[in-house]
This record gives structure tokens, C-alpha cells and sequence, in this order.
């Protein structure tokens, strides 16, 4: 697969909003394409202020770098790159374009749930990352990698701590990508910390 085609197996939008008071955002996102599919990520910078976002960009500079390699690679390579940094926490998802999966990972509190709008009967409503506690940079766990399949219209949110998650239930996820992200920064931002949510719908072969 080509790797422009690649990104044309999803839509996507992002939003995302510094801390009251501060003037940058810790809280990163990458989309980026590869041979395969596409890797896409959140990262937010421990803390908040230029420190933060410092980190978060060195995680996703690194991120950029070998974009086909697993998640678990992606993490400790990370790990690797902010041990002289502030540390981040962050969570991976690596799409496969050719079997229609999603490898996710996490280490720390940032959020990753793939609501089902396209799943045959009997698949469950919605699946999340099983998140191991730490800091990558600082300390980092046994990263555990789930795979899961997706299906066409199925919609990922990442989202980091800022954002408030008891969303479920008033959410059209039907919605542009982009108006979602919109939406949940706007009626679900704590204010209490930097927040960023990566919204992805995947789409069908037809349509790329």
C-alpha cells in the first residue's frame, strides 16, 4: 500500500486547548502515514508550560522518525530520547490498513476508546486500551499492546486528562471527525490542565 493511500483509510480531526494561564500546551498529537497504515499518537508533556511541551515534542519528533516500527519500539525508543526531559505520558495506536487492525498502547492516563458504529452484530460497543501506569522517560512499566479489529465507520477518540471521559452516552459519533474533537473540547475541558483529543474515523476501501 502506498503511503499517501494510507491516510486516505481515515478522517480525522484534533482540538486542543492550553491551561488557563499558560501561554503553550504539553499536549501533542501525530498522524503520520507508513507503508502499512498510519501511526497515530497523544502525548502530554508531565506538567504544563513550555517544559512540558518541550517533552511532548522530543516524543514526537522521536515518534517520526521510524514510524513502521511496533508500538512497543516506539515507547522505549521514546523512553530513551526524554530521560533528560520532564517525561510524558502517552498512548499509541498503529493502524493497519491491510487487515483492518489497531495496535494500541499506552503508558500513563491519556485515554484511547474506538466507539463501534460499523461492527456486525455481537462485537462489542466499545474498546479501550488497557493502560499500564508510569512516565515514559521516567519510569516505564511492561507496556501492554492490545490488537483489535476495526470496521468501516468506527470512530477512535485519544484523549488526554484534561478532558472529562462521560461523554458516551450524548456523543453523535456520526459527526465529522473534526466537529467531534471540536465538541468534546468545548463541553468537556476540566480547565485545570492542558487537554487534546484526536478524533479518527476509519472508512471504507470503497471511499479511500
Amino acid at each position: 500500500m502506498e503511503i499517501a493511500s494510507s491516510l486516505h483509510q481515515i478522517e480525522w480531526g484534533v482540538a486542543r486547548k492550553a491551561m488557563p494561564g499558560q501561554t503553550v500546551s504539553g499536549d501533542l498529537h501525530l498522524v503520520l502515514p507508513h507503508s502499512r497504515g498510519v501511526l497515530l499518537a497523544v502525548v502530554d508533556g508531565c506538567g504544563h508550560g513550555p517544559e512540558a511541551a518541550r517533552a511532548a515534542e522530543l516524543a514526537v519528533a522521536t515518534l517520526r522518525q521510524l514510524p513502521e516500527n511496533t508500538v512497543l519500539y516506539h515507547l522505549n525508543r521514546c523512553h530513551v530520547a526524554l530521560a533528560q526531559s520532564r517525561g510524558a505520558v502517552m498512548t499509541l495506536a498503529d493502524y493497519n490498513a491491510r487487515d483492518h487492525s489497531l495496535t494500541l498502547c499506552g503508558v500513563g492516563n491519556v485515554e484511547a476508546m474506538l466507539f463501534r458504529t460499523g461492527a456486525p452484530a455481537g462485537a462489542p460497543a466499545q474498546e479501550s486500551a488497557l493502560l499500564r501506569g508510569g512516565v515514559v522517560g521516567g519510569q516505564l512499566p511492561n507496556p501492554y499492546a492490545s490488537v483489535i479489529p476495526v470496521y468501516a465507520g468506527d470512530v477512535l477518540v485519544i484523549a488526554s486528562d484534561g478532558l472529562r471521559l462521560d461523554f458516551n452516552s450524548e456523543v453523535c459519533f456520526r459527526n465529522p471527525p473534526q466537529r467531534l474533537a471540536d465538541y468534546l473540547l468545548k463541553k468537556h475541558f476540566k480547565g485545570n490542565d492542558d487537554a487534546l483529543a484526536l478524533v479518527v474515523r476509519f472508512r471504507d476501501d470503497d471511499d479511500a
